[in-house]
């Protein structure tokens, strides 16, 4: 493997993980919000637990892809590799019309 390819593979990754952040972050501001909506307007009905389940698991699921199954993804390796024979032959193709 290249410096190139594993420079590609690392910044892949670190975006991977920023991303994650970014999500996590927004999640969280906005079951601050939800929170203190729901206890403001109606304290007797706690329904701002069934976004921050139904949107907590989707953060999680996020997490695990990112960083548990983050060198794993045999179907995008797959596909990446397609896309680059694919524009190679292209260019291949262009350059002998």
């Amino acid at each position: 493997m290249s410096q190139t390819d594993e420079y590609a593979k690392a910044r892949g990754r670190a975006e991977a993980k920023y991303s994650f952040f970014v999500h996590a972050g927004v999640y969280a501001a906005v079951m601050v919000l939800l929170v203190a909506i729901n206890l403001l307007t109606s304290p007797r009905e706690i329904w701002f637990m069934w976004p921050l389940i139904g949107w907590g698991f989707a953060v999680a699921l996020h997490g695990v892809r990112v960083f548990f199954l983050a060198d794993k993804n045999v179907i995008i390796d797959a596909m990446t590799e397609n896309e680059l024979r694919q524009s190679s032959a292209g260019k291949t193709d262009a350059g002998q019309q």
